[in-house]
């Protein structure tokens, strides 16, 4: 008989084969690599003030948020209104855009908005924009 069992000759297959496991592990880990700047790319949710008159602009710039609480980021990476001017010359000489745009949630204090726009004009700013959302007119 070509398939005994009982043969002396055939070894006990003792070993788990983790193949299979790695496969699927290495799969994850691309999906998690892949969706995590997609999830991480709005951390600080904040509401727009609305305008009537606002232009959409398509630009490279930094991007600096700030939130009604008070957190600021740029670019997504989590800093204080103190550490805005190093996080911004870091991100112009990586080389980014010299340009600046600015999405503070409506609550936040005009003299915060005003300290966060000297500072990028110091850090090196060419262009200073801030964000809003365009509100929509009935007549």
């Amino acid at each position: 008989m070509a398939w005994s069992t009982n043969s002396k000759h055939e070894k006990e297959l003792s070993e788990i084969n983790i193949t299979p496991l790695t496969d699927i592990m290495l799969v994850l880990l691309v999906i998690f690599m892949v969706t995590t700047p997609l999830i991480m790319n709005e951390s600080l949710k904040i509401k727009l003030p609305k305008a009537i008159t606002s232009d959409s602009e398509t630009g490279k710039g930094v991007i600096v948020t700030i939130s009604e609480a008070g957190l600021v980021s740029v670019n997504g990476k989590g800093t204080t209104l103190d550490g805005l001017y190093d996080s911004l010359k870091r991100e112009f000489v990586r080389g980014a855009e010299n340009t600046v745009v600015l999405k503070a949630d409506e609550g936040v204090r005009y003299k915060v908005i005003v300290k966060a726009l000297d500072t990028a004009r110091l850090a090196g700013a060419a262009r200073l924009s801030i964000a809003t959302e365009h509100e929509n007119v009935r007549r």
